[in-house]
């Protein structure tokens, strides 16, 4: 039997979860897998999967079976790599992940020049709005917005990006600018659902840099930030969100940016991989040739002047 193969039908199962799913994704016919995997496990003369109606579940012998059999498969892929000349010529595949509205905006425009540049590399641009695993999901690079966990990844700084709040130029002149945090609460709010969702917005005092806390009156809650800002050019309500989700409303004049003082720390952006002793020239080619070009996409937008014309907040009735 091929052993290699087995391991990686294997590896593929405990990914997806279940046979079906690793069948359709390797394209081979589910029941060449389930016999592929017997076999595999009647060579080792132990059990590697319990199967059940409703899940799979690694045995003991399984999970340390199948973190040796990534190891190896890993090592494999490497010398092909090198084989192929990845580490002596610039070419192969390249699979590369950012945030939807960031890659198309920002990711997209530089991958497309660098196809140009290096016509023997191939690119797969996988956009989602999370952070996908680099190692599960066979990724060579991401790019991340937001503090880094502490983790094995290596990590080129890009830039930062300002989070700002912004409402249309109607929903201003109808219920005046706020000129503190604290007057974010007679306003109605428009929030993007997130994992972990917060009834305050986060600001900071200009000169201690203290942390402000507001809860806000969520009158509409989107599950993307360009939702966000289109509600929020409807005069919905005030919106907060990453600069660059609100650059396009912010320029055409359908959104103001407010409380630019207050704005918390800006978010970090990263290009991270994962680290492995040498690194495929493909790769070290992309960050020369996209770091500095994303710097200069990403360079903060400058703050912008108090508008004229636009009256205060109103007084709360008495």
């Amino acid at each position: 039997m091929d052993r290699l193969e087995a391991m990686s039908m294997l590896v593929s199962v405990t990914e997806t979860g279940s046979l079906s799913a690793a069948a359709r994704g390797l394209q081979v016919p589910l029941a060449t897998l389930s016999r592929k995997i017997s076999d595999l496990e009647a060579r080792l003369g132990a059990r590697l999967l319990i199967r059940t109606t409703r899940k799979l579940t690694l045995t003991d012998a399984g999970v340390a079976y199948v973190a040796s059999a990534r190891r190896i498969l890993e090592q494999v892929e490497e010398a092909e790599r090198t084989a192929a000349g990845e580490f002596t010529e610039p070419r192969g595949e390249l699979v590369l992940t950012a945030p939807i509205m960031f890659g198309r905006l920002h990711v997209l425009p530089v991958v497309a020049q660098f196809l140009a540049a290096f016509p023997e590399i191939n690119v797969r641009l996988a956009l989602a709005d999370r952070n996908v695993n680099l190692v599960d999901d066979h990724i060579d690079m991401a790019v991340r917005i937001g503090k880094l966990a502490d983790s094995a990844m290596v990590a080129t700084a890009i830039g930062v990006m300002r989070w700002v709040t912004c409402a249309s130029p109607a929903l201003l002149a109808a219920e005046g600018v706020p000129r503190e945090p604290a007057d974010l609460a007679r306003y109605p709010c428009v929030a993007v659902d997130a994992p972990l969702p917060a009834p305050y917005w986060r600001f900071r005092q200009p000169r201690s840099g203290a942390a402000i806390d507001v809860q806000v009156r969520q009158r509409l809650t989107v599950t993307t930030p360009e939702a966000a800002a289109e509600a929020a050019s409807l005069s919905v309500g005030v919106t907060r969100l990453l600069h660059y989700q609100a650059a396009d409303a912010i320029g055409r004049g359908r959104l103001q940016i407010i409380l630019a003082p207050y704005e918390p720390e800006p978010a970090p952006v990263h290009l991270v991989h994962v680290s492995r002793g040498q690194m495929p020239l493909k790769m070290r080619r992309f960050i020369d040739f996209a770091a500095p070009r994303l710097r200069q996409a990403i360079t903060p937008a400058p703050l912008p002047s108090p508008s004229a014309g636009v009256s205060p907040p109103r007084s709360s009735p008495p």
